[in-house]
């Protein structure tokens, strides 16, 4: 058993390395780097996460959501100044999890979470689609068929190979039956060569070359800070995706510091900066990779195909990789979400949708922040309306009103509109058994409720209110009974 599950392993990371080069290649490139950059970074990135992160399975690299971040610093800056941010955000991330601050990401919402699922797989998609253009124009002709063509039989073997054996990874054996095809018939088709010749020596260990002054901190403070908590996001997002997929549970605050160090590593020696990578997870999943070797082979892989392996590398067809990726952005995409649009509330469809297109169209920090802040402002409208009261008049002809619900700064209007200082009697009782106080702004209601009482000359009396309404009530000197 335990033989079996290192060759799935194994095989999961040779799979998994295959599908890294070219994004990272990509996001390189993106980024005004060189491609090895890109490359090295996944190397110690993907290798040390794997080794002693806090999720065993998922699969980290130089990402595409970090080399947006650093562009603008790279060409204002140079290179020196990105190694520079790498530096100092992998130390923020380090701190990150040292405090154990990975536990926030029980804030985000289940809504938020299926729409960063669902927009990562349309930009994963989205991304494959540069492929089909040569320079600044679309592939054509007998170019575009033949691409289109060995695309659809990569995503056919995928898809169909699974059917007659479970042995090998699907994907490993479309990228190398198609690149097997490509080679032998010849095929005009374009190769991971094309983007980028990755033959490389080792990279070697140097303190980045900029000035340590306040003036570069000024200048790598404020990228540093973005790309941890982008790479943070990213990294908590797919931790909890991979919890979901693998019926398990990771370790944030581990990861977080696990991956803060790899980035203090790749920095020193000279590689991009990264984190948590979903499309290279999903497919190292779906492989059949669980444990740390599948990420330690696929980091391991890269390196060696920098030093010694890259003439047949390089020959990899493009079309192989990208058939590839189309299955994983389909296996990514949360198509659970659509069916459920007319059983679930409005807000949360509206959430679902916000998050995925926010995604596309700017960043995935963005994202889900404003799918935080829906959501939350979504829950504070909900919980206010909830808030409602119970009155009657007592024997002695005094009046009660029995409070539920929680009072907090989106209640404090229903609240106040819960009472009739000027026509109740003269002794009014507020029940508070069953209001829960919240913040500063359910203190003051109290407060106004109290002088309006007051200043009709009445008696306000407040019962049963909990230990901790009773201290937040203290600390801010109004009086209660």
């Amino acid at each position: 058993m335990k033989a079996k599950r290192l060759r799935a392993d194994v095989l999961a990371g040779l799979t998994t390395s295959f599908a890294l080069l070219p994004e990272c290649i990509a996001f390189a490139l993106v980024a005004h780097l060189n491609p090895l950059m890109g490359l090295y970074g996944a190397f110690f990135i993907c290798t040390l996460t794997a080794l002693f992160g806090g999720r065993p399975g998922m699969v980290s690299g130089a990402a595409g959501s970090m080399a947006v971040v650093i562009v603008a610093l790279v060409v204002q800056h140079g290179v020196q100044y990105l190694l520079a941010t790498v530096l100092l955000g992998g130390l923020v991330m380090v701190a990150f999890g040292l405090l154990r601050l990975g536990k926030l990401v029980r804030m985000v919402p289940h809504p938020v979470m299926l729409g960063f699922v669902n927009g990562l797989a349309i930009v994963i998609a989205l991304a494959q689609l540069e492929h089909f253009k040569s320079g600044e124009h679309w592939l054509s002709g007998q170019a575009l068929y033949l691409m289109a063509g060995l695309v659809a039989l990569t995503m056919a073997i995928v898809y169909l190979l699974p059917r007659l054996t479970r042995a090998v990874p699907p994907a490993l054996v479309a990228i190398l039956g198609v690149g097997a095809l490509v080679y032998l018939l010849g095929l005009p088709t374009r190769t991971l060569g094309d983007m980028a010749h990755i033959a490389g020596g080792l990279p070697s260990l140097a303190l980045p070359q900029v000035p340590w002054n306040l003036d570069t901190l000024g200048i790598i403070v404020p990228y540093a800070l973005l790309m941890a908590m982008v790479g943070l996001l990213e990294t908590l997002l797919t931790l909890n995706l991979t919890d979901e997929i693998t019926e398990s549970r990771g370790y944030p605050d581990r990861e977080c510091v696990a991956l803060g160090a790899a980035n203090v590593v790749s920095g020193l020696f000279g590689g991009m900066g990264g984190c948590a990578m979903i499309g290279q997870t999903v497919i190292n999943l779906s492989s059949g990779g669980r444990g740390r070797l599948s990420g330690v082979v696929a980091g391991g892989l890269i390196l060696l195909f920098v030093l010694f392996l890259s003439p047949l590398i390089e020959r990899i067809p493009l079309a192989a990789l990208v058939g590839v990726m189309f299955v994983v952005s389909q296996q990514t995409f949360a198509w659970a979400s659509l069916r459920v649009i007319n059983k679930v509330p409005m807000n949360d469809v509206l959430v679902i949708l916000a998050v995925s297109v926010i995604t596309v169209f700017t960043d995935l920090a963005i994202a889900v922040f404003c799918g935080i802040v829906i959501a939350a402002l979504n829950f504070a409208w909900q919980q206010a309306r909830e808030l409602y009261a119970d009155a009657h008049l007592e024997a002695d002809g005094s009046k009660r009103y029995q409070l539920h619900g929680t009072l907090f700064f989106a209640s404090t209007t229903p609240f106040l509109n819960q009472f009739d200082p000027a026509g109740d009697p003269q002794h009014v009782t507020v029940d508070c058994r069953h209001l829960s106080f919240v913040d500063y702004s359910a203190i003051a209601a109290l407060k106004t409720l109290r002088e309006r009482y007051a200043k009709a000359g009445k008696q306000l009396r407040v019962l049963h209110l909990s230990e901790r309404c009773k201290k937040l009530l203290k600390r801010a000197r109004v009086q209660h009974d």
